[in-house]
């Protein structure tokens, strides 16, 4: 606790911690499974995993234009620069 008995918000991840979560979640559930990018956020902060979202699809879009990462939107591959809604996230296969 901080001086004035506030918690202190913890440090937002980095894009490389990021980076190693989006490989480690999607490489966990196999060749051609999609994961959401709220489970990639729940696995750097299960307590406020809402605050890494953003991040997480930032991240994401960034991976996608360098082809390390697929975003699908209804099952199917979609630009990363025209990203919205609900998406998610798989290794390329």
């Amino acid at each position: 606790m901080s001086q004035t008995g506030e918690r202190q918000r913890p440090s937002m991840p980095t894009d490389s911690d990021v980076d190693a979560a989006i490989f480690a979640v999607c490489g966990s559930v196999g060749a051609g499974k999609s994961v959401s990018p709220n489970d990639v956020a729940k696995s750097l902060d299960p307590e406020n995993w809402r605050r890494c979202l953003k991040p997480v699809k930032r991240r994401a879009q960034h991976l996608a234009r360098e082809g390390q990462v697929q975003i699908l939107r209804k099952g199917k591959p979609v630009d990363p620069d025209l990203m919205k809604g609900v998406v998610r996230l798989r290794l390329p296969g």
